[in-house]
């Protein structure tokens, strides 16, 4: 009985510092972008005005981070942590079948 609540601990850890290091990565991100994006900006601006290419690079930075985002902060995701148990009894029961 000891065993199993130390498994389901060990789990629960392995799971919170799963999140944590997503959290990290995508503040890291973010980070990135907000210094990355304005120096771009600043470039663009001394070189060729006319054409605004930096909006092209914060556009789809910024889809990026918004995609990352849903997938650090959604609870249910569409491929979630659910969908992944699934899967796994899924592959578990067709293998004992075979």
């Amino acid at each position: 009985m000891q065993n199993l609540i130390t498994n389901k601990q060990n789990e629960r850890y392995k799971r919170a510092k799963q999140r944590v290091k997503a959290l990290k990565v995508f503040y890291y991100n973010v980070i990135m972008y907000c210094l990355i994006i304005p120096v771009l900006a600043y470039i663009n601006y001394k070189t060729s005005w006319e054409i605004k290419w930096v909006l092209f690079s914060a556009i789809g930075w910024g889809i990026g981070i918004s995609i990352h985002a849903y997938r650090v902060y959604a609870k249910h995701p569409i491929f979630g942590r659910a969908w992944e148990q699934r899967k796994i009894q899924q592959f578990i029961k067709q293998q004992q079948w075979n």
